[in-house]
């Protein structure tokens, strides 16, 4: 088998590898929340604060309905590291054709649920009267865009779970580009106002999509995908879903906190409020996508490791992803909250803009590294097999508590400062939990696996 792109991750030293493979991850990820930034800058420069907001209102409830499923490409790309790691050849075959169809389903049916729901879901959540219509069109737009986005995720996954994160940052480079001019060209020269923006994140998903798949049908790895060989394999169906829809639960866990506290947000009934917060957790996104680039490495390096059951390199994996993404997350959230203010600007002309999202921005990003601290540890467990405990403890350290918060402390004191409180104190506590839970399983798991070698 020709070796391509991927990268040897159970032996050598660890430091240099993982950052060889979290760097063009996070350059990917950043490129993808561009998409988004994209929109937002566009709309709030060209067309106004409350176009703005439109685009804004959307982002929570579109992550809760779609991260779920992006999620299940987790779970994908857990399995083909795994078996990658056991020189399972046959079993990563099929893997990746089951994968790559179920991506494509999964993105149809978004489809449906996207241009149905968008009203009464956003009517749901408060979403203010001014801007709801163009939310709804944002959002209906976007979700038609979502087999494309689920393939290419589905698609980066496999080629992540290899080593290759070159490749897939590049088709999201290809893709930005297309977005940012397609943007420029339907808000300045058409006057297309939300509708253009969303249709220019649309296109951009097509691109890097069939970039992606172009790449896996010529590869020369043993993740070559062939067209008429997709199939769903049902056990390997099976083990995707019991990984993947527990870090998609996970994820909705706390989407549903966001969008609770996004709901909360609404209930000022102030659209530049609400604009405010929506270009501070836009500035944040990026802090956050850099962060996530560990504990994707801390997830497919375990993975393949514990596939190949090479023991002894599961801990320093873990804390050299622990070093690495604490630095990333005071390093980049000092600055975000150092440069706030021009930040802010950027996405709006408007002094009250700024003045509400600087409430926002200085309290989670100074914070932030806590939330990454938080998920390196919880891609240490899942990388080790168990995915279900995570997901409890996401639900009841982030979920729960927040909720908890909102009806209790942010009741008896409506502030933004409050609110937004809630969320380093259930990074903190989310993060002893999974760090308690990583030194029981890692125990267990070695056990079996020294007594699977005396055998």
């Amino acid at each position: 088998m020709k070796r391509d792109q991927t990268m040897d991750m159970c032996s050598g030293p660890l430091a240099g590898k993982l950052l060889i493979f979290a760097i063009p991850l996070m350059l990917s990820g950043i490129l993808q929340l561009l998409f988004n930034a994209a929109d937002i800058i566009v709309v709030g420069q060209f067309t106004g604060d409350r176009a703005m907001a439109a685009v804004g209102s959307t982002s929570s409830l579109n992550n809760l309905i779609v991260n779920l499923f992006l999620g299940v490409s987790a779970g994908g790309s857990v399995v083909v590291a795994q078996y990658f790691g056991m020189r399972a050849w046959r079993d990563v075959e099929e893997t990746v054709h089951t994968a790559v169809l179920l991506g494509l389903i999964i993105g149809v049916a978004l489809v449906f649920v996207g241009v149905a729901l968008a009203r009464p879901l956003l009517a749901l959540m408060g979403t203010t009267s001014d801007v709801i219509d163009q939310s709804v069109l944002y959002m209906r737009i976007v979700f038609l865009g979502m087999p494309a986005l689920m393939v290419y995720d589905f698609g980066a996954g496999i080629l992540r779970a290899i080593g290759d994160t070159r490749r897939p940052l590049l088709y999201l480079f290809a893709g930005g580009v297309i977005n940012v001019a397609l943007n420029l060209f339907f808000v300045i020269v058409c006057r297309m106002g939300v509708a253009g923006v969303a249709i220019g994140t649309v296109m951009s998903q097509v691109t890097s999509a069939a970039l992606t798949i172009r790449c896996l049908v010529k590869s020369e790895t043993v993740c070559r995908l062939t067209i008429r060989n997709l199939r769903i394999v049902r056990h390997k169906l099976f083990r995707i879903l019991r990984v993947g829809l527990a870090v998609g639960l996970q994820s909705t866990v706390f989407n549903i906190s966001n969008v609770l506290v996004q709901s909360a947000v609404n209930s000022f009934d102030n659209s530049v409020l609400v604009a405010g917060n929506t270009a501070s957790s836009n500035i944040e996104g990026f802090v956050f996508t850099a962060m996530q680039a560990f504990y994707q490495a801390s997830l497919t390096f375990t993975s393949q490791n514990a596939g190949a059951h090479r023991a002894e390199r599961i801990r320093p994996i873990l804390l050299w992803c622990l070093l690495f993404v604490t630095v990333t997350g005071l390093a980049l959230g000092g600055a975000a909250a150092l440069l706030g203010e021009p930040l802010l600007h950027i996405y709006s002309p408007s002094d009250e803009v700024v003045a509400f999202g600087l409430v926002r921005l200085r309290i989670i990003c100074l914070t932030y590294f806590l939330d990454g601290i938080m998920d390196v540890v919880c891609g240490s467990i899942r990388g080790l097999g168990p995915s279900i405990t995570p997901t409890v403890t996401s639900f009841l350290g982030a979920c729960g508590f927040r909720i908890a918060w909102i009806y209790t402390v942010f009741a008896m004191d409506r502030s933004l400062t409050t609110l937004y409180l809630s969320y380093p104190i259930s990074w903190i506590i989310t993060a002893s939990a999974n760090v308690i839970c990583f030194i029981v399983f890692f125990r267990s798991w070695k056990k079996r696996v020294e007594a699977s070698k005396a055998k």
